[in-house]
């Protein structure tokens, strides 16, 4: 088989041989570039040396993979799982292996043992992973029947490996070999064990076997590896940023929410300074959706079981419903959605084509049964309520109500500080609804509104939901994560369940198109995403206390207590403390609350009726007026745009 490789030279290889016997051919061919790590094929599948390329015609191209490819450092990390894998074997014999993948930002095992991993034993199993690096073992790849498969990791007593072998359809399996240590695996690997550098065990954590909570629950070591040490030095660095700006420790220590499990996991009670914070947010959210031509509702938090049997949500949805109540011989179902009650709102009475375009918003409360396991924060939770909007319109106002959508998201995300965003457009999947014309013409719609706005988006294809395509938005933080917020979907497939019409200049009745828009996603997690963004450190608008009133010495406290009664009568969130603490200790105390200003008063204040003001960032203005302060406080009271 004749064999291309990008960039390198063409080559001989016999039929079915691995890459690896022509590793020194190659490498007279890479001397001053260095050997490839791995190979992608023409699929798209990335292969390693101890691989044979696949071909259906007489010759195979490769692509060579290097360290700065995108694809190098999951290559890198799925060898570096089988070292820790072979580090906790050496130091556990007696544990048994789950599964151990390459992820986003590194890699973990899977691992059965008797007790869980502690601390201290994560040390010693870094240790020994080092040391497996040092002794540069090569991994060899072997192709072996599911029998001999079997046979091998019974002798080893590795349980989950014979499990997922049985699970596998091909008649042959890949194991791989790096000393005395053999896994199942399909690879990509490395040549060597000793081509891993820059390696870090983080974490350790339970996980049930198969992500299922009927399972076993084995032990989840997380780690990282790179290829540079200051790569590895940078990401720990950031990860210690991502523990700072961790928003359920902000969220206490700021008084913010709670989330107690004698209440309920996954239940958010936002106390009085968060509940401040939320209040602006959804102030600010209805003021402009009004303004914008939005009608707002309010829905129940239950409905019959009869109304998500409708919706489809009870064949599609039930697993993350939570269990119906029975009354009164019916039985009631807390929402997980707003939009069937939305529907309803819209079959009140008849609609003519010129009352579309319909906008209804609402911020409704719904209830998802999502697994103990995954809830985190605000981030996962079980009760959330989210900034829903349902558009119903004319094919014909599509793509201006599309645009229009896409304005307001834009302009909700630069007023809560993100600048930034990943747009995705997802097409009609395998599995769809609707007929061809409709879905080409909302595909359409989509892409010529982000073209229109001028928004680079990638096309996912075939990621749409069943009902209808749509875009999601991706922001990125002040650290550079992208989160998961605003979404923008048509829909073809509740207006035909619920049988919704208009009557049109025709006479006759027409479906109207569905909209379903969320800017922020829910309130929750859009929130806890905004505590990590700012760190706490909430800009003045946003601010549950924006400015304490801080008294150098008793004798100023009625001075200080006209200074702060003025500011509150114009609106503003201000705390006192006149207490009889040392100044430097309100001040700390201050930043720590991460409060945007302090009014310091003392005798000179007093004497000539001025301010002395202290940013939390620690700039000082003194001497100045009453009214120079309202001025300043006024200006960055506002969001900072007034919008489009």
């Amino acid at each position: 088989m004749k064999l291309s490789i990008e960039g390198i030279g063409e080559f001989d290889l016999p039929s079915n041989s691995p890459l690896l016997i022509l590793l020194d051919k190659i490498k007279e061919q890479t001397q001053r570039r260095g050997l490839p790590l791995a190979f992608l094929t023409e699929s798209g599948e990335i292969i390693d040396w101890h691989s044979s390329p696949n071909s259906e015609g007489s010759t195979s191209f490769l692509k060579p993979i290097y360290p700065e490819d995108k694809e190098a450092l999951f290559v890198l990390r799925h060898t570096a799982s089988h070292i820790l894998a072979q580090a906790v074997k050496e130091l556990f014999p007696k544990a048994k292996l789950g599964i151990g993948p390459a992820i986003d930002e590194g890699f973990y095992y899977d691992i059965a043992y008797e007790r869980p991993f502690t601390e201290e034993d994560l040390e010693k199993i870094e240790e020994k992973v080092k040391e497996i690096i040092k002794r540069d073992l090569s991994l060899r790849r072997e192709e072996l029947s599911k029998d001999e498969a079997r046979e091998l990791f019974q002798r080893l007593n590795e349980d989950f490996k014979i499990e997922l072998i049985e699970e596998m359809p091909e008649e042959k399996v890949s194991v791989y070999r790096q000393g005395d240590f053999v896994d199942l695996c399909r690879g990509p690997h490395l040549l060597s064990t000793g081509q891993v550098r820059a390696i870090k065990l983080l974490s350790v954590s339970g996980a049930y076997w198969k992500g299922d909570e009927k399972n076993p629950t084995l032990w989840r070591i997380y780690g990282t590896a790179f290829f540079k040490e200051e790569d590895l030095s940078a990401y720990l660095n950031f990860l210690e940023e991502v523990k700072k700006r961790d928003h359920r420790r902000l969220g206490k220590e700021l008084e913010l929410f709670t989330i107690e499990e004698d209440i309920g996991p996954g239940l958010v009670i936002w106390l009085p300074k968060g509940a401040i914070v939320r209040r602006i947010i959804e102030d600010f959210w209805k003021d402009e959706h009004l303004r914008r031509g939005y009608q707002l509702l309010y829905t129940p938090h239950v409905a019959l079981l009869d109304l998500w049997k409708t919706s489809g949500h009870l064949d599609f949805y039930r697993e993350n419903m939570f269990p119906p109540m029975e009354l009164e011989n019916r039985a009631y179902q807390l929402k997980p959605m707003n939009c069937p009650f939305h529907i309803y709102v819209y079959n009140q009475k008849r609609r003519s084509y010129r009352e579309l375009p319909l906008r209804f918003c609402e911020l409704g409360t719904v209830y998802r049964f999502e697994r103990s396991g995954v809830l985190h924060g605000l981030l996962r939770v079980r009760g959330f309520t989210q900034d829903d909007a349902h558009i119903f319109c004319r094919e014909d106002q599509l793509q201006e109500e599309l645009i229009k959508v896409l304005e307001l998201v834009i302009y909700f995300l630069k007023v809560f500080g993100f600048e930034e965003y990943k747009v995705y457009l997802s097409t009609r999947p395998e599995k769809y609804v609707g007929d061809e014309r409709r879905w080409s013409l909302a595909e359409s719609s989509l892409q010529k509104a982000l073209e229109t706005l001028g928004l680079p988006f990638e096309i996912d294809p075939g990621e749409g939901v069943f009902y209808g395509p749509k875009i999601d938005l991706k922001i990125r933080d002040a650290i550079g994560r992208y989160w998961q917020c605003s979404t923008v979907q048509v829909d073809f497939n509740l207006p035909e369940r619920f049988d919704l019409v208009y009557v049109g200049e025709d006479n006759q009745f027409h479906r109207p198109i569905m909209i379903h828009r969320a800017l922020l996603g829910s309130l929750e997690r859009f929130l806890g995403v905004l505590i990590e963004h700012y760190a706490g450190a909430f800009p003045f608008w946003l601010a549950p206390v924006q400015v304490k009133v801080l008294t150098i010495k008793d004798s100023v406290i009625p001075y200080a207590e006209s200074v702060s009664m003025r500011l509150k009568s114009l609106g503003f969130r201000v705390e006192d403390d006149f207490r009889s603490e040392k100044l430097n200790y309100k001040i700390r105390q201050a930043q720590l609350e991460k409060v945007p200003f302090m009014i310091i008063l003392g005798d000179k204040e007093m004497e000539t009726g001025t301010i002395s003001l202290r940013s939390r960032k620690g700039e000082n203005l003194n001497n100045l007026t009453m009214e120079e302060v309202i001025k300043r406080f006024q200006a960055e009271a506002q969001p900072p745009s007034k919008g489009s």
